[in-house]
């Protein structure tokens, strides 16, 4: 059964790369192949700038912990979430 997938990430802010601003750039360009893809719904920055939080559309959570663990940032990733969601409207 494909399902939403909420996911929260961390990352760890200290000791990053002095090249995380192209880090950055290669992150919002995959993300955004995904929101046209029709894989992602939703992307949120965490206020504190050290995460975000990913809806997923469609996809087990198995697929889910793939993409996330394919992410341009997720080296630098201090802790992630998943939380499956059933969509009620």
């Amino acid at each position: 059964m494909s399902t939403n997938i909420l996911v929260i990430f961390t990352i760890n802010t200290d000791n990053l790369p002095e090249n995380f601003q192209e880090i950055i750039k290669y992150e919002q360009e995959v993300l955004s192949a995904w929101k046209q893809d029709g894989i992602v719904e939703h992307l949120f920055l965490r206020p504190t700038r050290n995460g975000a939080v990913i809806i997923f559309t469609g996809i087990e959570e198995a697929k889910a912990r793939t993409y996330i663990e394919s992410l341009p940032l997720f080296p630098f990733v201090q802790s992630v979430e998943y939380f499956p969601l059933i969509k009620q409207f």
